[in-house]
């Protein structure tokens, strides 16, 4: 029995439940003391009380036992208050050590994005131009809405994973060109706006085309000047300058209000970085009359009270970092089906069908029980490969 990996594993389950050491002891129905000596490899505990255990984490005994792989070239530059960005890195590497497996296994190519961050950084690396030359690497058209940034990214060489964390302390980090990567994970925990999971994610490509050389998983302090870039990254790959102003003056027949909410929509981007695109095209003594008439409008249609925090100045660069608000409190939101990772689903439905891989496997590679993919082999069509 390896106690490492054992103790690792153990409590990189446990703070992504969200569990306290006591309170998984309670669920597992054993001590407190029996937890704390397993997560300090301690000791080599009785196969049940591991079967106990990992019932109460929730996952297969065998998941305690996982080789435990350690990235190096990421950037994850985690909030303070984040007690688990131990836990986060091990979860993310084990899921990308399992991705890249099934890769070989079947075959998978997949696009290199190399020659995407070589054009860019030849000419000059300028956030909002660097933007536009990634829409055009990807494919899309001067005018065209991304409607599927999970699919964009995975069809263009970026694994995207999707770990629910239970804090708000972690939107998402990247992976750079080796460990599995490019990748991008992004917390799609149900308190953090499935807007934000969309930014995050542009967010993160921001940062793997335009600083490589930031990816060291040792660096934990924030650079403002890169958070900044990438937020600026983010804004114009979802909401291209051109296109924006096109479908802004579109809709300048509609109240201020729907007018926004018509562009939320259309790019799938909380209000707020709407309202922030709309102050990048005003002078900013006028920036403060926007916020204000945006939440003077919402409160004349009687609608949930929206948080100002430090509105009506504008969105910051750290305001782009935290969760705008809480999902009940975004106006017209999006629905976790609006942001859906496919791609190493659909590897593993290959790999079932292909008979390389049995359900057990699936329940590991997809971080889930042996139930829940009994559960999916009864939900898919029945066409294969289609």
């Amino acid at each position: 029995m390896n106690e490492q990996s054992l103790a690792e594993n153990v409590r990189r389950i446990r703070l992504l439940r969200g569990l306290s050491q006591a309170a998984l002891a309670e669920r597992a129905g054993v001590s407190r003391e029996t937890i704390r000596s397993i997560e300090g490899a301690e000791s080599s505990p009785r196969f049940q009380t591991l079967v106990s255990v990992a019932t109460a984490l929730g996952v297969e005994a065998t998941a305690l036992f996982e080789h435990v792989q350690r990235l190096g070239l990421v950037r994850f530059r985690s909030d303070a208050r984040l007690a688990s960005r131990e836990s986060v890195l091990s979860r993310v590497g084990a899921q990308l050590e399992r991705y890249e497996a099934l890769e070989r296994l079947l075959l998978e190519p997949r696009k290199d994005l190399s020659a995407v961050q070589r054009r860019i950084a030849s000419a000059g690396g300028a956030p909002a131009e660097a933007a536009s030359l990634a829409r055009e690497s990807f494919g899309l058209g001067a005018s065209e809405t991304i409607r599927d940034i999970c699919g964009l990214l995975e069809d263009n060489g970026i694994k995207v994973l999707t770990p629910s964390v239970a804090t708000d302390g972690f939107f998402g980090l990247s992976v750079g060109f080796g460990d599995g990567g490019p990748a991008i994970a992004v917390n799609v925990w149900d308190r953090i706006t499935v807007e934000r999971w969309i930014f995050t994610a542009a967010h993160e490509l921001g940062h793997l085309l335009l600083h490589l050389s930031a990816f060291n998983v040792a660096e934990t302090r924030e650079d403002e000047q890169e958070e900044r870039a990438a937020d600026t990254f983010a804004a114009h790959f979802l909401m291209p300058a051109a296109v924006f102003a096109s479908e802004y003056g579109e809709a300048r027949g509609l109240p201020f209000y729907d007018r926004v909410m018509k562009l939320k929509r259309m790019f799938r981007v909380s209000y707020r970085s709407v309202l922030y695109r709309i102050g990048e095209n005003v002078a900013p003594e006028h920036r403060a009359e926007i916020w204000k008439r945006f939440f003077a409008e919402h409160a004349a249609r009687g609608l949930k009270e929206l948080s100002i925090a430090e509105e009506p100045d504008g969105l910051t660069a750290e305001d782009f970092r935290r969760p705008s608000e809480k999902p009940a409190e975004e106006p017209q939101g999006l629905v976790r089906a609006d942001f859906v990772q496919d791609r190493l689903r659909r590897l593993v439905r290959r790999a079932l069908e292909e008979q390389k891989i049995d359900p057990a496997e699936a329940a590991g590679i997809l971080e889930t029980s042996s139930a829940d993919v009994a559960a999916m082999l009864d939900a898919w069509d029945p066409l294969p490969g289609q």
